[in-house]
């Protein structure tokens, strides 16, 4: 079977799906992932083909920025959202027999797969139906809402995404013929299945029939890859480090935050790993060491804890490791995945971005480190999802469908 995973964003967005991808390989089918050009190299590396969707997450965020006008902010979001349309339009057009979409981008997939007559399957990294167990993610208000606040702060949380992009629905509908009318929505769609383990965030007994929680899709690691000489010299140079990263966060604050983890790390006594991410951190000192990406289930094992901003990726890749975190939350779902790691015990209160500063961090790090009860409870966390088979209720849908 011909199987095109859809996604957009940054890295955290992609990398996921190629572990589900490899494991689509590896039981017989030919897995293209369409996303945006500069993971190429990356979805290429791990085996799989790449179908390249316009657009540059990173330059639109430095844009949004550097935006004179609320108006030409709008305008950067339009034509990024019409690119991507036309994207995953010609992705599905390449041939494609069943498409899996992640939530971003579901209502584009909906509409090509409509348009083509491809079968579309949910593969979302975040809850994404509203439920009374809890707020969603990127909700405007979290704090003890009740199950109908909750209820009504998720499904804000969804109305907010469907128009996000339903200017660029209507277009992509037009163009390819379709009703204007037609179902869109990334909960329009079924099945779904989110790639988190039910021990992070159980399945909510509210939610709608076809709606699973599957456990992780690992990212694969691309092959053939072998650390830098640097790091591994450094690593075996001294005690575990601390891991320090903010993903696709601070675009813009390196030189600002470079200093400030600096004076942390020296405050903390510690040795540390800081991954550049978007932000572009540098190290400072000797007992830092700057490095670009480098596949976390490899070096999150030979850290002491992982300080990161609490996108998905970084969460799951840091509960893995059965290491402790110190979640820095931005925006988006990152406040959801810092609560709950203080809430699994493998983690401190999170400390929010916008309260860092290098005393507050340098003293975070020494309170995550210096409790014991949170590498245990990691360890333990660590051992019950390596149990989990994330893929496999995925593989089996597939199966009976094509069986079918």
């Amino acid at each position: 079977m011909r199987i095109v995973i859809v996604t957009a964003g940054s890295r955290g967005d992609v990398a996921p799906f190629t572990g589900l991808g490899r494991s689509l390989l590896d039981a017989g089918h030919q897995v293209a992932v369409a996303a945006h050009p500069s993971f190429a190299a990356l979805v290429d590396g791990c085996g799989l083909d790449h179908r390249p969707v316009p657009g540059d997450p990173q330059g639109l965020v430095r844009d949004w920025s550097r935006a004179a006008s609320p108006q030409e902010a709008r305008a950067l979001t339009r034509a990024y959202a019409d690119g991507l349309a036309d994207g995953v339009a010609e992705a599905v057009a390449g041939g494609a027999d069943l498409l899996l979409t992640a939530f971003g981008p579901a209502p584009l997939s909906r509409a090509a797969g409509e348009a083509f007559g491809v079968p579309v399957i949910g593969t979302y990294l975040a809850p994404a139906f509203a439920t009374g167990a809890f707020p969603l993610p990127n909700a405007r208000n979290d704090d003890g809402l009740g199950p109908e606040g909750n209820l009504a702060a998720g499904r804000d949380v969804l109305r907010r995404a469907e128009g996000l992009f339903a200017g660029t629905v209507a277009r992509l509908r037009a163009r390819l013929g379709l009703p204007a009318d037609g179902p869109s929505a990334p909960g329009d769609i079924r099945p779904v299945f989110h790639g988190f383990s039910p021990l992070v965030v159980p399945r909510p007994e509210d939610w709608p029939p076809g709606v699973e929680v599957s456990g992780y899709w690992w990212p694969a690691r691309p092959d053939g890859w072998q650390p830098p000489a640097e790091l591994v010299d450094f690593l075996q140079a001294g005690p575990p480090p601390v891991f320090i990263g903010f993903g696709s966060m601070a675009v813009g604050q390196g030189e600002r935050l470079s200093e400030l983890v600096a004076t942390a790390v020296e405050r903390a006594g510690v040795r540390a790993v800081v991954q550049a991410g978007w932000a572009e951190l540098s190290g400072c000192g000797a007992d830092v060491l700057a490095i670009g990406d480098v596949p976390h289930d490899w070096l999150f094992p030979h850290t002491a804890a992982v300080v990161h901003h609490a996108g998905a990726g970084t969460t799951a890749a840091g509960l893995r490791a059965a290491v402790p975190a110190l979640p820095v939350p931005v925006m988006a779902d990152q406040p959801f995945w810092a609560s709950r790691l203080y809430r699994l015990g493998v983690a401190p209160r999170p400390l929010p971005f916008k309260d860092l500063t290098a005393e507050a961090l340098g003293d975070a790090i020494t309170a995550c480190l210096s409790e014991p009860a949170h590498r245990r409870r990691a360890a333990e966390l660590a051992r019950q999802i390596a149990a989990e088979d994330g893929a496999a209720s995925l593989l089996a849908h597939i199966g009976s469908e094509r069986a079918g």
